[in-house]
């Protein structure tokens, strides 16, 4: 599997991607991205910025999308909780969907297998890999943990007042040698 990022081109394959991974949440009563996030103007601000990417299985396929975003992250400024180590080198997963054509491959895992072997290779200068999810997704926080993420804490209201999301963190590989 390969990540690449995302250009203008792609920006209708990435919202398609979204959409389905919205319905695949509504499907198994997971309230996650039912609002008006994420969106177009979501997207367009990711390939703008350089943070979009999508999944390409080892076929050639583009099997999901992705968006890895720098720091800081002020959607991370306030959580209950404790990051494992105090640093502005971090980056953050958003937006990660892979189209219901090609569930149940483990193309999930296979994704943030990528991901981080991505940031090992071309971003040395990151200690750590965050991310957040809906407490009642319980696909992504078993995706996350199999990963070696942790979970460090919560954050309520991150997207819709109502909602708690579950935060977790990774320390790479390139921070665990330099410790």
């Amino acid at each position: 599997m390969q990540i690449r990022k995302a250009t203008q081109k792609d920006l209708n394959t990435i919202l398609e991607i979204l959409r389905d991974g919205r319905n695949q949440l509504a499907e198994r009563g997971v309230d996650q991205w039912q609002g008006d996030y994420p969106n177009a103007q979501h997207i367009q601000e990711d390939i703008d910025n350089g943070y979009s990417y999508l999944v390409k299985s080892d076929d050639g396929m583009t099997v999901g999308a992705v968006a890895i975003v720098n720091s800081p992250d002020h959607v991370y400024d306030h959580i209950n909780g404790e990051w494992l180590i105090n640093t502005t080198n971090y980056v953050t997963i958003h937006r990660v969907a892979i189209h219901s054509s090609h569930a149940g491959k483990g193309y999930a895992s296979k994704l943030f297998i990528s991901v981080i072997d991505y940031l090992e290779k071309h971003r040395p200068d990151v200690e750590s890999i965050r991310l957040s999810t809906n407490e009642n997704n319980l696909v992504m926080q078993h995706i996350a943990e199999k990963n070696g993420f942790q979970k460090v804490g919560t954050m309520p209201g991150a997207y819709r007042p109502e909602e708690l999301s579950y935060v977790y963190e990774l320390l790479t590989n390139t921070h665990a040698l330099a410790s």
